[in-house]
């Protein structure tokens, strides 16, 4: 495949800017347009790209090779993979763990029909963390998995410190156990709750006169994001948190611990450490845009993970290229 791969973006947040940054980092592929539901000519002077509507999506059918969806998971990829996969082969991070199996289904269904290929649930996690899981799994079946996240920054639980009343801003560090680390890298296979895992450290900018002690307690009291977690809440000045928080570092470990035949402790370990989450999640989803566009030239539609895809698409080198430098 030698042509250039014409990419469209679907969104433009954080992730969407990353996917910009990430295609002008791949000689093989070009930016289309970007498409948004915000006003697309007051964006267009912001990315200096080509910039639509998201109604505008179906004039660039024959246009566009593969789209990149870089909406969320909670509303947003429901919707539009769905939608879009009727018409592009298409790429998404949809994270939400317990709902792949029905999404999958759903865009899989879409993408038969259009004839497409539709990669779903690329990143760190799902995605490379799911790849080192179902790997070390395979190779030493009797044995434990632990994925730790962090230390780094979850917009998620984030987002819900500033929906409580009397915060003014806030950001939410997952943090994992130093300490359990240590023992299952020492060959310790524990059986471990959630809160033994990893705690939680907020760092909040209060409202003037708001109570502090109510704050805290809001937070520490969450459910389904804080209750079940060590959660340390920090009160701090807006400077502090422009000046210390404002970045979107991430990362985490995968640890298989297992035996083999002669009763032998055997360890892999898969680890990330990012300064920006967004940046490397929307370098994933170029690599399998690439892989996506592979596939559909192959024959193959339908939705498609992480599982299903020879890990040689994901390069721009050839077979042989990657026969000779790598393997």
């Amino acid at each position: 495949m030698t042509s250039i791969i014409k990419v469209g973006i679907v969104g433009y947040g954080n992730l969407g800017k990353g996917v910009q940054q990430a295609i002008e980092q791949n000689p093989d592929m070009e930016l289309a347009a970007i498409f948004t539901r915000r006003d697309p000519q007051q964006l267009g002077e912001i990315t200096g790209a080509v910039t639509e509507h998201i109604s505008a999506a179906e004039q660039y059918i024959g246009k566009i090779d593969v789209m990149i969806l870089c909406g969320g998971s909670a509303t947003d990829l429901p919707e539009q993979t769905p939608q879009l996969a009727r018409l592009f082969n298409t790429v998404d991070s949809f994270d939400t763990h317990a709902k792949i199996p029905d999404f999958f289904t759903a865009v899989d269904k879409a993408a038969q029909g259009g004839g497409t290929v539709s990669v779903i649930s690329t990143g760190w996690d799902p995605g490379m963390f799911s790849m080192n899981r179902l790997l070390m799994q395979s190779i030493l079946p009797e044995g434990e998995d632990y994925t730790f996240w962090g230390t780094g920054v979850s917009q998620g639980h984030s987002d819900a410190i500033r929906r409580v009343p009397g915060v003014k801003a806030g950001v939410q560090y997952t943090v994992p156990v130093q300490e359990v680390i240590d023992s299952i890298r020492g060959g310790e296979t524990p059986q471990l709750t959630t809160r033994e895992k990893h705690r939680r450290e907020c760092f909040v900018v209060a409202e003037d006169g708001a109570d502090r002690e109510a704050i805290t307690r809001s937070i520490v009291e969450m459910p389904n994001y804080f209750a079940d977690y060590d959660t340390t809440v920090n009160f701090i000045s807006e400077n502090e948190l422009a000046a210390k928080h404002s970045g979107m570092p991430h990362g985490g470990f995968v640890i298989r611990s297992g035996i083999t035949g002669g009763g032998s402790k055997q360890i892999a370990e898969f680890g990330l450490k990012l300064d920006s989450n967004p940046e490397f999640t929307a370098s994933v989803l170029v690599a399998y845009a690439r892989a996506a566009v592979r596939l559909k030239h192959e024959g193959h539609k339908g939705a498609k993970t992480v599982f299903d895809i020879p890990l040689g698409h994901l390069s721009p080198k050839s077979a042989e290229t990657l026969r000779r430098e790598l393997l």
